[in-house]
């Protein structure tokens, strides 16, 4: 029969090896991601991506309370497939670059929806304003890599976004569409990896 005491230790060599098996995903692969919009203009659906952004994400499935992510986007990286297109919009009655250089999304909450589904909550600021946005997020992972996809619909005007004669909507509608693709990898999150130093 065990004793007392290795009842203890064996509970405590368990406990430390389910803190050892614990993974966080927080090594964003920048050229693996991308952030990318869809839109329509007179009528016609169309695409366009940023070529630079930093993103940072902490997120460990098994402590959400704890999942933090932020993502920078440089306005001036605009690709919509027309060069003529990119400068006009990097202008005052776009995105205005020169005052406002970056757009900006940071989560405020990650919350369950089952399986591999998840709903993130969060603060979006573009030209100076700040607005509440909410996207459903899938993860899948393989390995020791997490691919997380979500989107979520914005209003251009109520960023300041195509003022002036651009406040036509039957030229550009109003609904912008965000999508983000993330390529993170694991490091692990242990107690382990940094034992107590003896006195």
């Amino acid at each position: 029969m065990k004793t007392f005491n290795e009842i203890i230790i064996l509970f405590a060599l368990l406990l430390m090896a389910c803190d050892a098996s614990a993974v966080e995903y927080n090594q964003v692969q920048s050229n693996q991601s991308t952030v990318s919009f869809g839109y329509r203009q007179m009528g016609v659906p169309m695409e366009g991506k940023f070529g630079k952004f930093a993103a940072q994400v902490a997120f460990d499935p098994d402590k959400l309370a704890n999942a933090q992510a932020r993502i920078d986007v440089t306005l001036s990286s605009v690709d919509s497939g027309s060069s003529d297109a990119d400068e006009s919009v990097q202008g005052k009655l776009w995105f205005d670059t020169r005052n406002y250089p970056l757009a900006s999304f940071v989560a405020t909450g990650v919350k369950p929806l089952g399986g591999n589904r998840y709903q993130a909550t969060g603060k979006l600021t573009i030209k100076g304003k700040t607005l509440d946005v909410s996207a459903p997020v899938t993860l899948a992972v393989i390995g020791n890599r997490a691919e997380f996809n979500g989107s979520f619909n914005i209003k251009r005007l109520s960023y300041g976004v195509g003022i002036g004669e651009w406040t036509d909507l039957d030229t550009v509608a109003d609904d912008i569409q965000i999508r983000f693709h993330l390529v993170v990898l694991a490091s692990p999150a242990s107690p382990l990896s940094n034992p107590p130093k003896r006195k």
